[in-house]
């Protein structure tokens, strides 16, 4: 069985789709609608613009899901996914590609997604790191005993999970961390504290333009972040997506059940091959655990 899965914030660089703008007469249509729904020309920052106007929230998202939905689009009959996924951005981008949306709305939700982060970011100064080698539990038990804001945000791999908090708890997180015997405790350059309980204002206002928006039943399943399980209800994808926010975001999880559901081949749509190597990780780390 065949999963496309669809990379999120973070993924993006200079240059990406230009390419495909160039080679493919849909994809260029696609591309200008996107800049006349936006109100600027996304695409010049996408294909000539700096890193720095490529790390602001309000054109990090919306590129990335551009870049990625739009190859997916562009695909034609090589397009026929058994199950889709989606690193946190990344599960609009997989449910335009399974129908569930259609592009313009998509790109709107998208749009209004990144423009609430950014707003939350805005309001409380914060950010996440990197923790490496060190298992879930012991992860989540360190979290607990941190002062102020700091939560397991997302599960990339096992032995990789990204905290998110305020600045000073991260700050204590990593020293504390270390200390414990995490391999490495890596602030990262972000803008906020993404999957944490600071995203609240952002959650509650992207909630409105998701009631709104009319959700028609995906192609396949598509593994949500906030559970890892397989949905198809239009009602239950809707109710995941708000709480996606706030929620870690569980990708060794999903790895591991959409394998357990007879995944054989995964295929990654977008910028970069992040997400191949955290399957290729999960995989691998699970396998030889089995041996043990």
């Amino acid at each position: 069985m065949k999963a496309f899965v669809f990379p999120g914030q973070g993924a993006q660089f200079v240059g990406m789709g230009k390419e495909l703008y160039a080679s493919n007469p849909q994809a260029r249509e696609l591309f200008e609608k996107a800049n006349e729904v936006l109100g600027f020309r996304i695409t010049d920052l996408m294909f000539d613009g700096t890193d720095e106007d490529l790390r602001q929230t309000r054109v990090t998202q919306p590129a990335v899901f551009l870049h990625s939905v739009i190859l997916a689009l562009t695909m034609g009959e090589e397009f026929k996914p058994d199950m889709v996924a989606g690193h946190s951005l990344g599960e609009f981008s997989a449910l335009v590609a399974a129908g569930v949306l259609p592009f313009e709305q998509g790109l709107k939700l998208v749009e209004a997604r990144a423009l609430a982060m950014q707003k939350a970011c805005e309001a409380a100064p914060s950010t996440m790191a990197a923790i490496i080698g060190m298992d879930d539990a012991r992860i989540e038990e360190l979290c607990a005993t941190i002062d102020g804001v700091c939560v397991p945000a997302n599960y990339n791999s096992p032995g990789q999970v990204v905290i998110s908090g305020t600045d000073e708890a991260i700050a204590q997180a990593c020293v504390k961390f270390k200390e414990a015997g995490a391999r490495r405790a890596l602030p990262l350059n972000v803008g906020g504290a993404f999957h944490s309980p600071l995203m609240e204002p952002a959650r509650a206002e992207l909630a409105q333009a998701i009631d709104a928006a009319d959700f028609s039943v995906p192609v396949c399943p598509i593994y949500q972040n906030v559970d890892a399980l397989p949905h198809t209800d239009p009602a239950e994808i809707k109710v995941n997506l708000v709480k996606q926010l706030t929620a870690p975001v569980r990708w060794s999880q999903i790895v591991l059940r959409m394998a357990h559901d007879g995944m054989t081949e995964a295929v990654e749509l977008g910028p970069g091959k992040v997400l191949q190597g955290l399957i290729g990780r999960t995989c691998r780390e699970v396998a030889v655990s089995g041996r043990q």
